[in-house]
């Protein structure tokens, strides 16, 4: 949910990203990502890492669907906001869901420790994608399910608004190629979806979209 993708500074810190959320009431839809709902609808729940947790909606759709749900943002602000938009839904998802304030590169998530991480949007330049993306990747348990979502680069000549930041850009074969031969991809493709340019014109932009699942060791339980 959290993009890191907009104005100046510092904006991969806390600082930056308070003071976006203060900016508005509402920064992001309040609906799930649609990668998000089309990749894991149906898949038998289990513990989840939302990554960028943001204002919460994908967390919320995950407790939904009866997922345990870490959501770990680096905004305090925005994680108040989210935890008051799981209270309206009610304790049954409330109770799912732990929200975490949390720098994942300075802190990684434990190791083997998620049967899904979801990472939507997480837009940064190339070494601290790779460290943060191989600590997601460790965080995977044997028979669970990385998800990776992000801007690809061809967004850039869409028109449609983007951060003249070519580097945070990246395709799945970018994060794909961090994987070991314990990894099967399921999907590595860039997924088109209709957008607006700033004008109101019609455009398509692709989504980086990777869904990955991690091989139970041989004689594993399941």
């Amino acid at each position: 949910m959290a993009e890191h993708d907009h104005g100046a500074g510092d904006r991969f810190g806390p600082d930056f990203w308070d003071e976006r959320y203060r900016s508005a009431s509402r920064i992001w839809s309040g609906e799930p990502n649609p990668q998000l709902v089309a990749e894991i609808s149906g898949r038998p729940p289990g513990r989840a890492l939302d990554v960028g947790s943001g204002e919460g909606a994908d967390a919320i759709w995950l407790a939904r669907q009866g997922w345990a749900v870490v959501a770990a943002d680096i905004s305090g602000v925005a994680l108040e906001r989210a935890a008051q938009h799981a209270r309206d839904t009610g304790p049954a998802v409330l109770d799912r869901i732990e929200w975490r304030q949390v720098d994942l590169l300075a802190s990684p998530p434990e190791p083997d420790s998620f049967d899904l991480v979801s990472a939507q949007f997480m837009q940064l330049p190339p070494e601290p994608r790779t460290r943060l993306f191989t600590a997601l990747i460790a965080s995977v348990k044997a028979g669970g399910t990385l998800l990776v979502v992000g801007h690809h680069p061809s967004d850039l000549t869409t028109g449609v608004a983007r951060p003249p930041m070519p580097e945070v850009f990246y395709s799945p074969d970018d994060i794909a190629a961090l994987l070991d031969n314990s990894w099967t991809v399921e999907v590595s493709e860039a997924r088109p979806r209709p957008a607006k340019t700033p004008d109101g014109a019609e455009a398509t932009v692709h989504d980086s979209v990777l869904v990955a699942t991690r091989r139970a060791a041989a004689g594993t339980p399941p």
